[in-house]
């Protein structure tokens, strides 16, 4: 199996045999992200997925969960991607969960019928960028959405059945617009009550454009005490009741993890401890994505 391009996953499917389905991102415009630029997005054929899919079959014994990648693999046909499904559901039928990134134009662009063939055909859980869910901040990162459209995209996957993983970023306002980007963002994580929230901190790479403007002053980056006020902010209006958060990614300055509502004021007395000087923040040079 040839795989284009590095390998970018969710932490949550390290133990999953990765199959790319296709190559780098549908939009790979976030001003935030350098990720995918070393690649041009193309669907990969089903016939070179199905290929790859045997061959693993052949080199594994036991596959209990399979990630769809790139960045955006529910942008496939709906036929299509059934076909992969079901080719899966034939050559690993150990397999009991199957996931991908979605975006939510690829999301809006599947209709509920399709959706729910999706899922009835073991597509389990998709991952969806919110990043923000204040809409200056998304349209000065470029995401391509508005905060309304990711959160009726979220709203459509949880309908369909299909468990919700969303993703936002600490700190991606700024410190002009990080009340507003914490607030606004506990409100659209509240509205779509995803199964999984992953709360990330912004560590730009030189390779992002948004890297170009902090280093020309127009984007001030938030230190480990700002982003813990922000993040207890977003913690003190957000309301998804169930919602596994999580926020011990590599580039949080805080490990925080537990389940929604009943964990947030242990959550936010961690926050404390560290803005009182109690907890250390991790050091910036741990801060690896």
């Amino acid at each position: 199996m040839n795989y284009i391009g590095q390998v970018w996953r969710p932490p949550s499917e390290a133990s999953s045999l990765i199959i790319q389905a296709t190559v780098g991102c549908s939009h790979n415009h976030c001003r935030f992200c350098s990720m995918y630029k070393q690649k041009a997005f193309f669907i990969r054929p089903v016939d070179d997925i199905v290929k790859d899919l045997k061959e693993m079959r052949i080199l594994t014994s036991y596959v209990p969960k399979i990630f769809l990648a790139d960045g955006d693999a529910l942008v496939i046909k709906t036929d299509d991607l059934i076909i992969i499904l079901d080719i899966i559901k034939q050559l690993y039928p150990e397999c009991t969960s199957i996931t991908c990134y979605a975006s939510p134009r690829s999301i809006k662009n599947k209709s509920e019928t399709d959706l729910k063939k999706l899922n009835h055909s073991n597509l389990k859980m998709v991952y969806m960028g919110l990043e923000s869910g204040d809409d200056l901040v998304l349209s000065h990162i470029n995401k391509g959405a508005t905060a309304h459209e990711i959160i009726t995209a979220g709203n459509k996957i949880r309908k369909s059945g299909i468990k919700l993983s969303v993703t936002a970023i600490s700190g991606l306002g700024g410190t002009s617009q990080w009340k507003a980007h914490a607030i606004h963002t506990a409100y659209a994580l509240s509205t779509m009550k995803p199964e999984y929230i992953g709360l990330l901190t912004l560590n730009l790479q030189p390779g992002s454009s948004l890297y170009k403007d902090v280093q020309s002053g127009i984007f001030n980056l938030m230190n480990p005490i700002q982003i813990a006020s922000e993040t207890r902010l977003l913690l003190s209006y957000i309301d998804s009741d169930g919602s596994i958060f999580r926020a011990n990614h590599s580039s949080n300055y805080v490990n925080l993890a537990g389940t929604l509502n009943t964990d947030i004021p242990k959550m936010i007395r961690k926050l404390d401890a560290a803005l009182t000087g109690q907890l250390p923040f991790r050091p910036e040079e741990m801060r690896d994505l």
